[in-house]
């Protein structure tokens, strides 16, 4: 009898089910479909993206960019020329004679700019003296350690009880690596550093003073480079990993098959055709600096800063920052 009467309202329920499913599921249905989110007049929704740009510029945002490479390749002349302003290391110090430091140094450099009402905080960190000496055996380290420190010090703002509520973020965002214009191949410098570095921050490399190439030359450098990154399985950015759909994969496709950018950097405007333009004066002609048929630089300013800084951020804080994190309280949480 307790197994018939445990048995006898299974057909009951069984009976009951197929009508009760589709019930349920359908509201969720017709929620997530385009007919269940018709709206029958204005309700204001697309007004929370005003609000979110109003607060942003209000309190406006951090960007924190290193540049690495070895002396006389044009770091701080290119982080002028994407910002349009004079914003690197030597601007800060003139009149000081500029000598290459026997170890790797940290300089960083913090500015205010304002474009149209937007206000950004950009902190430029130079590392002179890398690769500038006979023996640059762990010349990495001090950056390595310089990254790191950052995600420490966020990370002890983060733990605390009471905590501020927007904490300063100095976490590097990204890193630009300059490659110099050989012509050849990547050195074994090159593939160390970014096979170290691509692990805990966005590398961007790029191929410095690219004017000094030919069209040729740079096709083939370029694609050596590649083969060299993919060789040694070093991810640089936009990681294959980290896209989200096909609509960013296929855009980052796009920007893979052109990384590393020929660059040319310029700090000083030109008259061409009647207008002023950012260029390098030669015995014959102009280099354009933002004219795509003569260099990359305008893919690597929109790579950086009008399609991909968000990006850049995001990947710091949910991917970089945060293995760094679950290392750091697994260490002090051990025994």
């Amino acid at each position: 009898l307790p197994t018939r009467a445990g048995s006898s309202p299974e057909p009951e329920e069984r009976s009951m089910e197929p009508p009760a499913v589709p019930e349920e599921e359908t509201p969720l249905s017709a929620a997530s479909g385009p007919v269940g989110c018709q709206l029958f007049g204005y309700v204001g929704i697309e007004a929370v993206l005003e609000q979110m740009k109003i607060k942003t510029m209000k309190t406006g945002f951090e960007f924190n960019i290193m540049v690495v490479g070895q002396s006389g390749l044009g770091k701080s002349t290119m982080v002028n020329t994407l910002f349009k302003s004079k914003v690197s290391r030597k601007a800060s110090q003139p009149g000081q004679e500029e000598r290459i430091p026997r170890t790797v140094q940290l300089q960083s450099v913090t500015h205010v700019i304002e474009e149209k009402g937007v206000k950004m905080k950009l902190t430029v960190t130079d590392t002179p003296g890398f690769g500038d000496q006979i023996n640059n055996e762990n010349c990495w380290d001090p950056i390595i350690k310089y990254i790191n420190e950052q995600y420490e010090r966020y990370l002890r703002e983060e733990i605390l009880i009471t905590r501020k509520r927007k904490i300063p973020d100095t976490r590097v965002h990204g890193c630009v690596y300059f490659v110099p214009p050989t012509g050849h191949w990547l050195r074994p410098l090159d593939l160390e550093f970014m096979r170290r570095l691509s692990k805990i921050v966005n590398v961007v490399p790029v191929i410095a003073k690219a004017d000094t190439l030919t069209l040729e030359e740079r096709a083939e450098f370029k694609q050596r480079i590649q083969e060299d990154l993919k060789a040694h399985a070093i991810s640089v950015y936009p990681q294959e990993d980290f896209d989200q759909d096909p609509d960013d994969r296929a855009l980052n496709d796009r920007i893979r098959e052109k990384i590393p950018f020929a660059v040319v950097g310029a700090d000083q405007e030109h008259q061409v055709n009647g207008k002023r333009v950012l260029g390098r004066k030669t015995k014959w002609g102009i280099i354009e600096v933002e004219n795509p048929a003569h260099c990359e630089f305008p893919l690597l300013r929109d790579l950086l800063i009008r399609s991909h800084l968000q990006d850049l951020k995001d990947i710091t804080h949910n991917v970089h920052y945060e293995s760094y994190r679950v290392r750091r309280l697994n260490e002090s949480n051990r025994p």
